[in-house]
């Protein structure tokens, strides 16, 4: 069985770099990383993806992460991947799961094991 792969969206390369040690040691899955719309697009349309976590504030531009959920959310082929909200706020991630996201999880919330049952539900 093949490992599952998680896309990593708007994240600068040190979160980047904890949410791949989160995958990997807890579901050795595959990180690919895409820093804005375009590149994320393009990766969903080419590569299988268990999971997508999109920053809530992407690290180059600062744009909204949200604005890739509705995206996604709104094209036929891609729609039914999973996608979480990385943010630590409670209403950023209700206006996500209103939007079509899986309730996500922040960075301050790496180590819980709240975090590592909500990214099992589609990695394990």
């Amino acid at each position: 069985m093949a490992s599952p792969t998680v896309l990593d969206v708007g994240n600068c390369a040190p979160d980047h770099a904890s949410i791949q040690r989160l995958v990997k040691t807890g579901f050795n899955a595959q990180l690919l990383q895409a820093h804005g719309p375009k590149d994320a697009l393009a990766i969903l349309r080419k590569t299988p993806v268990n999971l997508v976590l999109i920053n809530r504030k992407l690290d180059r531009d600062y744009t909204d992460g949200v604005e890739i959920l509705k995206l996604i959310k709104a094209d036929p082929e891609l729609r039914a991947i999973p996608v979480m909200l990385i943010t630590n706020y409670a209403e950023h991630q209700d206006a996500a799961v209103a939007l079509g996201a899986e309730r996500g999880f922040g960075k301050l919330e790496f180590q819980d094991p709240a975090t590592h049952e909500k990214l099992a539900a589609f990695l394990a």
